[in-house]
């Protein structure tokens, strides 16, 4: 017996998490952490556009800090943040871009973090319920398959 399941992800959890999401999705898609003292050399007339993820909290910090993650590719700045209600942002920036452009960049990449945090929950997910994966297939359109046996 076989059985087919299609995800739509709520991207819930504390910024930990949605660090490790965001990380192991630039690895793949040529983006870099930022180096620190990098961000305030932006000019001025860098274009910008904001994303929200919808379906997206991110569990507060008990400390209260404002928490950001900064990513770059080829002069392309990406700022993921919590916004005021909880909810993923990110903001593109990059000089002699298009807002367009920016946000075609930063919808792929959010695409590419959804896709991570949702293959991690399932994984972790699987093995607490003791289930074995068999197989797993990236597909050219960057799906994934997941063969699972549940003994």
């Amino acid at each position: 017996m076989s059985s087919v399941i299609v995800l739509a992800p709520l991207i819930i959890g504390g910024w930990p998490v949605i660090t490790a999401a965001v990380t192991a999705a630039i690895g793949t898609m040529g983006f870099s952490i930022a180096t620190a003292g990098a961000n305030d050399q932006r000019s001025h007339a860098a274009n910008r556009a904001e994303i929200e993820v919808e379906e997206s909290e991110i569990i507060p910090n008990q400390s209260g800090i404002e928490q950001t993650l900064v990513v770059e590719r080829n002069g392309i700045r990406a700022t993921f943040s919590r916004d005021a209600r909880g909810a993923l942002k990110v903001c593109m920036e990059g000089v002699g871009v298009s807002k367009a452009e920016l946000k075609r960049v930063g919808e792929e990449l959010l695409g590419g973090v959804t896709q991570q945090y949702a293959y991690h929950r399932i994984v972790s997910e699987l093995k607490e319920r003791n289930m074995t994966i068999v197989d797993e297939e990236v597909q050219a359109d960057r799906s994934v398959k997941i063969r699972v046996r549940n003994f």
